[in-house]
């Protein structure tokens, strides 16, 4: 495969109108033939391998069980789900509704999940009859190509035509807007700079805002602070905290405060002093706003030795207090590391409100969680949160993008609304990459009476 962008546009173009009218049952083929070999153990290993090794960026293990998980998770949505030919029919309304693919469409991928957000990307465009075009990220150009060539591989296994799914080899910014600029949509999972980006290139997209997700704990859950405290690391260093979904700050109720962080601490959390913190934030945000790429999804270890911090070896994640929110205190936003801000609350509702501020600054759109044994909270939170997702007393980056214990839907690219800039505040899968037309045949004449449209407003006031 050539760096030609518009002969790479073509060549999709052609495999698009080969499978364009192909049938559910041969779509499904070659959906599973896909699959089938991305969650092959040794696919995955060297994958992740590729993804680790050149960039450094993540955990070899974590990558891995992701990569498995989310390819088997994305075929698991898609069960039974149609998306050829005529997909539903209402015959009381008169309406069939058929499904259409896209076309060719721009995948522009991160660096912290260089193969498994092509993974659940590719099965879902596939699944919808699309050709899909990768562009890497140039710190993990390799992983995302192998990932493509494992899927070219399937593709051919079973007659498919390979040019379904293709990836820029050596990439480059200018590549990557010409790409779009090309493409009849785009679908790119980064940050709120790339977001601009995208909708410059002047196609319909699909794209993500910025994770901060905050986990507030209270009370009613004190008798298994452990169990909290395991869930919310195991969360938090999964893949070195990489992911968006990745729990970005601890908001503790008072009076479990210091038995909260003693759990903490016992799952390998260093509280930083006053000092510490300074310290961390400086080597954190060098210039005092922006993110240091050198301590992304990089372990706790490596950026407390970085800073200069004395911790101990077996430190998993380190904590410091809150204090500020917004641009005063980076430490309110996303960190993308296994670091970790600590709040203390007495009153839900000001938590909730001083939440609102931290999503205001920062990971608006996207996600929260919350470890409670009060139903009423977790139906206050849905109703206050301005967020696409609420995870209940699990760990956030287990349930947040799909899990076996959670059905918000396998994916790696996470919708958040127009909070953040994005059409859809859903976890991207196959329902963002098809078009219904519909068809409607006549049915029988009715118009609604005034009794039946305005009934309840004459009730209260009347027809005057």
């Amino acid at each position: 495969m050539e760096d030609n962008i518009r002969e790479m546009y073509e060549k999709a173009r052609a495999a698009f109108k080969t499978v364009e009218d192909w049938p559910q049952e041969k779509v499904d083929e070659m959906v599973l033939a896909v699959g089938w070999e991305l969650q092959k153990a040794e696919t995955a290993d060297e994958l992740a391998r590729l993804a680790v090794e050149k960039s450094g960026l993540g955990v070899y293990e974590d990558k891995v069980h992701k990569i498995g998980t989310k390819v088997r998770g994305t075929l698991y949505d898609q069960i039974g789900v149609k998306t050829c030919g005529l997909v539903s029919e209402d015959k009381a309304k008169g309406i069939r509704t058929y499904a259409k693919p896209i076309g060719v469409i721009a995948n522009v991928v991160p660096c912290t999940n260089p193969e498994s957000t092509v993974c659940c990307i590719a099965l879902s465009t596939l699944k919808t009859r699309n050709a899909i075009i990768c562009s890497p990220h140039p710190r993990t150009e390799l992983a995302t190509y192998a990932t493509v060539e494992h899927i070219r591989k399937a593709l051919a296994k079973v007659g498919a035509p390979v040019d379904l799914v293709q990836c820029i080899r050596h990439t480059s910014n200018e590549k990557t807007q010409e790409l779009m600029a090309n493409c009849d949509y785009a679908v790119a999972t980064g940050g709120a700079a790339l977001v601009k980006v995208v909708y410059a290139a002047g196609v319909p997209a699909q794209t993500v805002g910025a994770g901060n997700v905050i986990s507030i704990v209270d009370a009613t859950v004190e008798d298994d602070l452990p169990g909290v405290a395991f869930r919310l690391r195991k969360s938090k260093t999964a893949n070195n905290a990489a992911s968006c979904s990745s729990e970005n700050a601890v908001a503790i109720e008072e009076k479990i405060f210091d038995k909260m962080i003693a759990a903490l601490k016992a799952e390998g959390g260093y509280l930083c002093s006053t000092e510490e913190r300074e310290i961390l934030r400086k080597t954190m945000w060098p210039d005092g706003h922006t993110l240091n790429r050198e301590i992304v999804a990089k372990s706790a270890t490596f950026i407390a030795e970085l800073a200069g911090l004395k911790v101990p070896k077996n430190t998993t994640m380190l904590m410091v207090l809150g204090e500020k929110i917004g641009k005063e205190d980076r430490f309110s936003g996303e960190k993308l590391s296994p670091v970790l801000t600590v709040w203390k609350w007495t009153d839900f509702d000001e938590m909730l409100d001083r939440m609102a501020k931290i999503l205001k600054f920062s990971g608006e759109g996207h996600s929260v969680n919350i470890q409670t044994r009060l139903d009423e909270r977790m139906h206050k939170i849905g109703l206050r949160a301005n967020v696409g997702r609420v995870v209940c007393n699990m760990g956030h980056t287990a349930a947040n993008s799909g899990g076996w214990t959670s059905h918000l839907g396998f994916t790696d690219t996470l919708g958040c609304g127009t909070w953040a800039g994005n059409i859809s505040c859903e976890n991207i899968n196959w329902k963002q990459f098809i078009m219904y037309t519909r068809v409607a045949v006549p049915v029988a004449d009715y118009e609604p009476t005034d009794e039946e449209l305005f009934g309840t407003y004459f009730k209260k006031y009347g027809k005057d």
